[in-house]
């Protein structure tokens, strides 16, 4: 029979293997820091085939002008930027205008054509790539950054013909709200570090696509961005197509993307990754979901606590909030290199990670999400299902009866 006290050994110890997961994470993002990137080979004349940027916009994101500006200036390899609106209504549309204006030998504006699916981001990329020049199609979020050397270290790893996706670790920045902190803390902490660690500890290569750069060619064999139109975590299926359908590897980069997130709430905070649980948990099996849940394991410490209080579970749960919290604080620095951790990370941390614990908790039972203004149901694989219309039924018509003269007279 399962007592509390069981229960409570059972939670610790999940605690507990969860926060010695982290500790090796952790090695692993100090390594990935402290070593330089791998020496590029020269390469023979002539230069490289150009890299076509895709660059969907959807609203105004925070400092989305120095955004754009810092992809009209990255340098060789020869590229172009290729922005993406839906419709003259966006308010990124006259952002969009503007740069055109002012970088008008990089960046190019295209307007949507049709709606042929469900995932707003994909619906532009199919317009996108049909106007792109170049063989090497990189899909990059309006609400990022890079460093110098971003396009010449994708541009060499296609040397390589067994590459065919290229992606890169995404860390935060910017924050000027307790929403945007945290939003960066995850991504740096979460997404970043659990890249990093995939590919140091198994060899395996997690596709993000804040950054995502495919061969044409591939984009093509896969039957273009149109095959994953209903799909709403398009590069986690990419990726996988990529390698299991076309035997080709899907590489993580070494240089981080910058995720720029400024004035973000809380509550957009947690609305996002309510919606990014339900998404994860229909693409992975639930026994992993569950598992991955470890990562977090303070709630899971405190839990354990709770039911079976004493001197040494406090304590464990105690010892579980230290080792997490300087766990995100240490891949938190180590992934934004000279800049300063705000006096709030600490408390942000406890935060985050018990709105992360309700998020993962709707998303094991959860199908469906909000997007965009729009409900839609979330299948296997992340396939997006539309709501059925409803059925409208239309008033039943009144019947006049002619009633006799008599029987009007007795109802009256």
């Amino acid at each position: 029979m399962l007592t509390l006290h069981t229960l409570s050994l059972a939670l610790l110890a999940a605690a507990t293997f969860g926060t010695l997961a982290l500790c090796v994470q952790l090695v692993c993002v100090l390594r990935h820091a402290w070593d330089d990137a791998p020496p590029l080979p020269s390469l023979p004349e002539p230069r490289r085939s150009g890299i076509s940027i895709l660059k969907p916009l959807c609203g105004v994101d925070d400092d989305l002008e120095a955004n754009l500006e810092c992809f009209a200036t990255l340098g060789d390899p020869v590229y172009e930027v290729i922005l993406g609106v839906k419709d003259t209504r966006d308010p990124a549309y006259p952002v969009a205008l503007a740069a055109v204006a002012r970088w008008p030998d990089v960046m190019r504006l295209e307007m949507q054509h049709g709606e042929p699916g469900l995932n707003p981001k994909v619906n532009q990329l199919i317009t996108l790539a049909a106007a792109a020049r170049y063989d090497v199609l990189l899909i990059s979020d309006s609400n990022t950054r890079v460093g110098p050397g971003y396009l010449e270290e994708i541009s060499r790893a296609f040397e390589d013909p067994s590459v065919g996706c290229v992606s890169h670790p995404v860390s935060g920045v910017g924050e000027a709200s307790l929403g945007s902190l945290m939003d960066n803390l995850y991504l740096c902490t979460t997404a970043a570090a659990g890249q990093i660690a995939a590919k140091r500890i198994a060899g395996q290569d997690l596709v993000v696509g804040k950054s995502m750069a495919l061969r044409r060619e591939v984009v093509e064999g896969l039957d273009g961005f149109y095959a994953v139109r209903n799909v709403l975590a398009e590069d986690f299926v990419i990726g996988q197509w990529v390698t299991r359908r076309m035997g080709l590897r899907a590489v993580v980069a070494h240089a981080p993307v910058y995720n720029v997130s400024q004035k973000k709430s809380v509550q957009t905070f947690f609305q996002r990754y309510v919606r990014w649980s339900i998404i994860h948990h229909t693409c992975i099996p639930t026994p992993l979901y569950l598992a991955q849940s470890t990562l977090n394991p303070l709630p899971w410490a405190l839990l354990g606590a709770a039911l079976s209080p004493s001197a040494w579970t406090l304590g464990l749960a105690g010892a579980v909030a230290g080792v997490k919290v300087l766990h995100d604080v240490l891949v938190f620095r180590a992934m934004r290199p000279g800049l300063k951790t705000p006096w709030m990370t600490l408390p942000a941390v406890l935060l985050k990670d018990a709105l992360l614990f309700v998020a993962w908790a709707h998303g094991l039972g959860v199908r469906s999400v909000n997007w965009r203004g729009r409900s839609l149901r979330v299948r296997a694989g992340s396939r997006l299902v539309a709501p059925a219309a409803p059925v409208h039924v239309l008033p039943r018509p009144e019947v006049h009866v002619e009633t006799p003269r008599a029987e009007q007279l007795l109802a009256g």
